[in-house]
């Protein structure tokens, strides 16, 4: 295999391979072509995603079991938002992505799954009522912001994480609103918190003291609703394009 310019496996369902990067031949004879798939999962996302309505993106962990506390809180929120005629965005797949597209679809909403092509661990969950496949991480962090107006993190992992900051800093540094950003479950951030704190702002100067009231911190699930319902009556959908999408 390694002899015709492939060596690792990225997705087992596609039977996609990555070349081998010391093979510039390929890619220069595939990049060009590439940039089709990419314009097509941007293409096929912004049509649908365009039409749902306002949304709001729930994170979280795929490892998230039904018995957990964390998975009935979203289930709870996302059903809430649902009332309320707000779409609900997840990551498609199982856990709390699950929890809160289950709880959207049966809130009478528009529950949206973005799910991507893993070689384990992803799944799509059958309660997206409005599901979309990506195989471009890239593509699908976009979904995540572009079409939102609040965010709400339940506990999660690595991916949970990089969405977190990849959305404060996109509020810090201007290119999005201030969407209200809410972390649900203080017990397991509070450590998050504290170190940014202690390190990134008081110690190093790295960040300063109005970045952490970007966010907000709760338990309760009426009030992670309540947050973002005051925010679309205080402020509505934006009414133009953020500046990171323009």
């Amino acid at each position: 295999m390694a002899g015709l310019g492939f060596r690792v496996l990225v997705s087992f369902r596609s039977r996609d391979y990555a070349p081998d990067m010391s093979d510039t031949s390929f890619r220069m004879r595939e990049d060009p072509w590439r940039i089709f798939r990419i314009m097509s999962e941007f293409v096929d996302s912004f049509m649908t995603l365009s039409e749902v309505g306002p949304a709001v993106t729930i994170f979280g962990s795929a490892r998230t079991k039904s018995s957990d506390k964390y998975y009935r809180a979203a289930h709870d929120i996302a059903k809430g938002l649902a009332k309320h005629n707000l779409v609900v965005i997840t990551g498609g797949g199982p856990g709390i992505m699950e929890a809160a597209n289950k709880g959207a679809a049966q809130g009478g909403g528009k529950s949206v799954g973005l799910n991507i092509e893993l070689p384990h661990e992803q799944a799509g969950n059958r309660f997206a009522n409005v599901p979309l496949h990506f195989h471009y991480f890239f593509a699908r962090k976009v979904c995540f912001v572009k079409y939102s107006l609040g965010f709400i993190y339940m506990p999660g992992g690595y991916g949970t994480l990089d969405e977190f900051f990849e959305v404060v800093t996109l509020i810090q540094t201007g290119r999005i609103p201030q969407f209200p950003i809410i972390l649900f479950g203080s017990e397991y951030w509070k450590g998050l918190v504290h170190w940014m704190k202690a390190e990134m702002q008081d110690r190093h100067k790295h960040i300063s003291s109005g970045d952490l009231d970007l966010f907000k911190i709760t338990d309760d699930p009426a009030e992670a609703v309540r947050l973002i319902l005051d925010y679309e009556r205080r402020v509505g959908p934006p009414a133009m394009m953020s500046k990171a999408f323009a």
